[in-house]
């Protein structure tokens, strides 16, 4: 690979010409950030219908083109595409020449280092890894949420301050993390974040299903709490049956998912088993209550629970 020049202030202009290939969520809330940072959006590339109402939301006037196009523009290219796409997006533009030496190409996949751009960086780029550790919705409130927003940053050592002022610059949050953890600290964030959603989502189903009307107003101020909660004590936070050892009530509870929401039973499970390993490790669940309760959570389908399987398969009222 070839060694890259660190950049020194007269090297790079103060403001930057900014390009967007994937109009995204993503890139067009962080073009928008950069521009109120003085920075200039210069072309953005989009296809569908919806990156093409998300680009013209948050940058009015910058005019979509090529992908090849916006990195002959731009100083700076957001590369904001679908971690799958993401290798072969920057392979193509490589072999196409489309790459210009001393040009900052940024990546924000979570799971990518700086790796993945090697195609590029052997052709003259400075390749930067910039992952927003936030969800995002494809309109302007995304640029709010970036204040104070960690970015997971990886770069080669002499590009790491460049990084982290661009960063900065958008009101995030700067943090390091070694190319070879990206995967690990992506799992992190999927487990902590998408994996939320998916939980709240079906929680709120469930109540639903119990009858109550407005699960929403009853879940935020329990969950806010569980929240800051686990933010500030970790597994001492930890309540509710599992933790208590309460081997009856987290039996009713499958069954009654078993009857009413077969689809949730495995993920109940799941959790609940992690729960009780990571209560028992911090002493809060007693030993001596957690035999039954793992043996609760160790059967899948128990037999002679109404709405259970047997091993032969599904049988009467359990085949819908």
């Amino acid at each position: 690979m070839n060694a890259i020049p660190p950049i020194e202030a007269q090297d790079r202009p103060a403001r930057l010409t900014v390009g967007v290939v994937g109009a995204g969520r993503v890139g067009p809330a962080l073009a928008a950030s950069l521009q109120l940072a003085g920075h200039r959006p210069v072309a953005v590339s989009g296809v569908s219908d919806a990156s093409v109402r998300r680009a013209a939301a948050l940058l009015p006037e910058v005019p979509l083109v090529p992908p090849a196009e916006v990195l002959a523009r731009a100083d700076l290219v957001l590369l904001t595409v679908p971690d799958d796409a993401l290798a072969g997006l920057v392979a193509g533009l490589a072999e196409t020449g489309a790459v210009r030496p001393g040009q900052l190409l940024v990546h924000t996949s979570g799971r990518y280092g700086t790796a993945v751009l090697d195609p590029a960086t052997r052709a003259g780029a400075l390749p930067l890894s910039l992952h927003p550790a936030m969800t995002f919705t494809g309109t302007p409130v995304d640029v709010q949420r970036l204040a104070g927003c960690s970015f997971g940053i990886t770069s080669p050592e002499e590009l790491r301050m460049a990084a982290e002022a661009l960063v900065i610059e958008m009101g995030g949050e700067p943090e390091w993390i070694a190319e070879e953890s990206r995967p690990l600290y992506h799992a992190a964030l999927a487990i902590g974040a998408n994996h939320l959603v998916t939980l709240v989502a079906q929680a709120m189903e469930l109540l639903r299903t119990a009858g109550v009307g407005a699960p929403d107003r009853m879940l935020g101020p329990l969950l806010g709490a569980a929240l800051d909660n686990a933010l500030r004590s970790g597994d001492a936070a930890l309540t509710g049956p599992v933790a208590r050892g309460d081997a009856g009530t987290v039996a009713a509870h499958v069954a009654e998912l078993r009857r009413h929401a077969p689809q949730a039973v495995a993920g109940y499970l799941a959790m609940a088993r992690t729960t009780a390993d990571r209560a028992l490790a911090h002493g809060l669940l007693k030993p001596e209550l957690a035999e039954d309760l793992l043996g609760v959570l160790a059967d899948p389908a128990p037999r002679g629970d109404k709405g259970s399987q047997s091993e032969e398969g599904p049988e009467g009222d359990d085949a819908r």
